[in-house]
């Protein structure tokens, strides 16, 4: 049986790691819908009882004898304070990267921009290590995926995407990823060449297209030089903003990285042409209120499209022995979605020839 990063992270160890951090536990915690990372709620109780340990005595005829210390569950209750516990794929960043990552989100949160921050620790850290795993602790912050149907809310995440990307541009990070069509795109199929996971029959007509896609990337971000790269999210799409009535959480910054600042943006266009013209303008023109956009980004909205597309792929063909991830993603070694695959790639080139959006500044 083929191990995973994961294996050793039992109910008894997420608790304990918490504990470590001066928290007392009720004992209920829930896993969260994360598959890179493993999230979980935890309840954290605000009485100053007990952490929900017992030491109990199991009557035996050799005598009285010590056994395991067990953790009572209680239920959840309105006095129980709720955390958000994150531990750290093994392997994937180093501690710089994962603390540049909380210094982002603590600056935009000091500028009160609405990131949901790291919290610190007992020892003022952010970052904690229990039996060789990384974990944080963030505020449980509740609230639901826009839709952004309205204008009014489009102009606002441009607000907040803007003032966002101010910080962002005020410093670069030192030690995390920069966008690029070898780290996104060539790195990428080369992992996928080298899986069993796309079926014969396709295998060729796959690796064409990927091949002439990734001719067509390097051509356009050949002529990238001009444009500002900056601290962006890096995964600014609706599922990672919680809206509430008040305003947005903004949550999971783990792939922020240098890039341009339309890749911020791009995920949040949807539909024709047309459609996401509407948008756009909406966007930018809460945007330009804080910050100026430099259009001739927008050139770039297709090929970090693509260079996504050929991503998503090869990080799930890289994490699937992860228990997490054939059960999450049981399509993946099936035909039909590689059939599929092939088909939106061509359509992908094909966009690639297609104008440009535009944006006139109002």
């Amino acid at each position: 049986m083929t191990s995973h990063p994961y294996d050793r992270l039992t109910p008894e160890l997420i608790l304990d790691a918490v504990e470590t951090q001066g928290m007392r536990c009720t004992g209920v915690l829930l896993p969260l819908n994360s598959y890179e990372n493993r999230v979980y709620r935890v309840d954290i109780d605000d009485d100053g009882d007990t952490h929900g340990r017992a030491s109990v005595a199991g009557d035996t005829t050799s005598g009285m004898e010590e056994v395991e210390p067990r953790r009572e569950q209680r239920p959840s209750t309105p006095e129980a304070t709720q955390v958000a516990v994150k531990f750290y794929r093994p392997e994937r960043w180093d501690d710089r990267q994962i603390l540049e990552e909380h210094a982002f989100a603590r600056e935009l949160a000091e500028q009160e921009i609405p990131a949901v921050a790291a919290m610190p620790g007992v020892d003022g850290l952010t970052l904690h290590h229990y039996q060789g795993f990384r974990f944080a602790l963030f505020p449980w912050c509740r609230g639901r995926a826009p839709e952004l149907h309205s204008p009014d809310d489009r102009r606002r995440l441009g607000r907040y995407l803007a003032r966002l990307h101010r910080v962002g541009a005020a410093s670069p990070f030192r030690h995390r990823e920069r966008l690029t069509v070898e780290s996104y795109g060539h790195r990428s199929v080369e992992l996928l060449r080298a899986s069993p996971f796309i079926p014969p029959p396709l295998h060729a007509s796959y690796f064409a297209i990927a091949d002439i896609l990734l001719q067509r990337l390097d051509e356009c971000f050949a002529h990238t030089g001009d444009l500002a790269w900056i601290r962006v999210h890096g995964d600014f799409h609706l599922g990672n903003i919680l809206w509430t009535e008040t305003g947005a959480h903004l949550v999971d910054f783990d792939d922020s990285l240098m890039a341009p600042a339309v890749q911020d943006l791009w995920m949040l266009l949807s539909g024709e042409a047309a459609e996401m013209e509407t948008q756009l303008a909406d966007i930018l023109e809460g945007y330009s209120e804080f910050r100026d956009f430099d259009v001739s980004e927008l050139r770039l909205i297709e090929p970090l499209r693509t260079l996504r597309m050929l991503r998503y792929s090869a990080w799930i063909a890289a994490r699937w022995s992860d228990p997490a991830f054939p059960r999450t993603f049981p399509w993946f070694d099936s035909n039909r979605y590689w059939e599929e695959q092939v088909l939106a790639l061509k359509q992908q080139l094909a966009a690639l020839d297609e104008p440009t959006l535009t944006w006139q500044h109002r």
